[in-house]
């Protein structure tokens, strides 16, 4: 659905760079997602994906087509969702929603089912004004989500949410994945992209470090031990070994036979940390 090549760019009047040759895919169905922390790169390759910038070097194509060339009918087959998102403030959710169904030509979703479906039912006939920053970005998923497209380009999609409403957000992104909707993420929270992405780059200063599953990252970068932490008398006692022969190990054997056991936790490292040791920089 996407593929980028030696992608270059340099916004007018800078003195550096901003991206310096990226190269990745993504497929169709896939949850792709760009790590990195503010002012790495990933709003501006987002930016390019969906024509917004468009003074590129190199290749990007998008759904067979090079973004340089594109038209307005790209717009029916893509949603884009920003981390702070814009509303006509004093139209109410429902009627922002209706306003921006008009915008396409393709069969658009019911803007109330889709309002019910994120928790916002009940603030459908509230001014855009009276919302709180979670809400806004439940209604700006909505607004994404109107039209049916192909593609999904998430910034920050949980940002500002509560747990609760965090999880149906991520529910849905889910939803629409197993229905074969290709989705970029953007984001800087290693759990939301660990929760959500079939792969993730880490970005840093517009260059491309990495490229994986979370799950192949975390046995590649983990280390292959078990950790059991268990009582001793009234003591709290851990110990380590290694995940080779772990079945015949006598001495862990006998910690279960024995011991009352409280946790036991394979060491595999967290997506945090492999960035940081990957990219020598911290996400924040």
């Amino acid at each position: 659905m996407i593929q980028v090549n030696d992608l270059r760019f340099t916004y007018p009047g800078a003195a550096k760079r901003t991206l310096h040759g990226l190269d990745f895919a993504i497929g169709h169905g896939e949850v792709f997602g760009f790590l990195g922390p503010s002012g790495a790169g990933k709003s501006t390759t987002q930016k390019i994906l969906i024509g917004a910038l468009k003074q590129y070097e190199g290749s990007v194509k998008v759904m067979g087509k090079e973004i340089r060339d594109i038209g307005p009918d790209y717009y029916e087959h893509i949603g884009v969702a920003f981390e702070f998102p814009n509303f006509y403030t004093k139209f109410t959710a429902l009627e922002n929603l209706r306003m921006f169904q008009s915008l396409y030509d393709s069969r658009t979703e019911d803007p109330m089912d889709l309002l019910i479906k994120v928790g916002l039912g009940e603030a459908a006939h509230l001014k855009v004004s009276q919302l709180s920053k979670g809400m806004k970005m439940r209604l700006n998923f909505c607004r994404t989500l109107l039209h049916n497209p192909n593609i999904l380009f998430l910034d920050e999609p949980t940002s500002g949410l509560d747990p609760v409403n965090a999880k149906i957000m991520k529910d849905l992104i889910l939803e629409k994945k197993a229905a074969g909707t290709t989705i970029l993420i953007t984001t800087h929270h290693m759990l939301a992209a660990e929760e959500l992405c079939d792969r993730v780059a880490f970005i840093v200063d517009g260059q491309i470090k990495l490229i994986d599953s979370p799950r192949a990252l975390k046995l590649k970068q983990g280390q292959r031990k078990l950790r059991v932490e268990y009582l001793n008398g009234q003591e709290k006692a851990v110990e380590e070994f290694t995940i080779e022969g772990i079945g015949e190990n006598e001495r862990l054997l006998h910690l279960l036979k024995k011991y009352p056991i409280e946790t036991i936790h394979s060491l595999e490292a967290t997506l945090e940390q492999i960035f940081i040791d990957v990219t020598g920089r911290s996400l924040e």
